[in-house]
């Protein structure tokens, strides 16, 4: 085990330093993207925040009054309780048990909704990102671009480039 460890970081090392003499025999330019600043800045990512906000906010709305009924109701059950007669307790609990059910499924339904439309936005607005950076990068004769990175030096960041160009383009 040991001496495969060593043979690959062996490889890996020459490997590297093989690229290190290549870039320095080219003009290597390396780029890097952040895309969480792009779904963040960019005016197409926030319009498509503020679209599933409208879009969504009718059913979210009334799963909070659902949710905030049954609470009612279960702390009135729990008041009465003691005066109420067990078949009187049993049916109301029963209706609490199938109305807190019924709230769970749709809640469930509803986080999936948004997360399913959520992602469909987040992919239009990735699409539209990518073009650009592919145009940025064309444009400045990148190499290569990255997305992610344990750390980039900043010079290389070319994120503000891209949102710029992406509110240019949406305006």
């Amino acid at each position: 085990m040991k001496i495969f460890s060593r043979q690959s970081c062996a490889a890996l090392a020459l490997a590297a330093s093989a690229l290190v003499s290549h870039v320095h025999a080219q003009d290597f330019r390396v780029g890097f993207v952040n895309t969480d600043r792009i779904f963040k800045e960019a005016t197409s990512a926030k319009a498509a925040q503020v679209k599933l906000e409208q879009e969504f906010s009718k059913r979210e709305k009334e799963l909070l009054d659902q949710g905030a009924t049954i609470k009612v109701q279960s702390d009135k059950l729990e008041r009465e309780a003691p005066t109420l007669s067990e078949s009187q307790r049993a049916t109301r609990q029963k209706q609490l048990v199938d109305q807190d059910r019924d709230f769970q499924r749709k809640r469930r339904e509803f986080q999936e909704d948004l997360n399913s439309r959520k992602n469909e936005e987040l992919q239009l607005v990735l699409e539209r990102a990518n073009k650009v950076v592919k145009q940025v990068a064309e444009a400045e004769k990148y190499d290569l671009v990255l997305q992610d990175a344990v750390y980039i030096n900043p010079k290389h960041d070319i994120t503000d480039k891209v949102i710029k160009s992406l509110n240019a383009g949406t305006k």
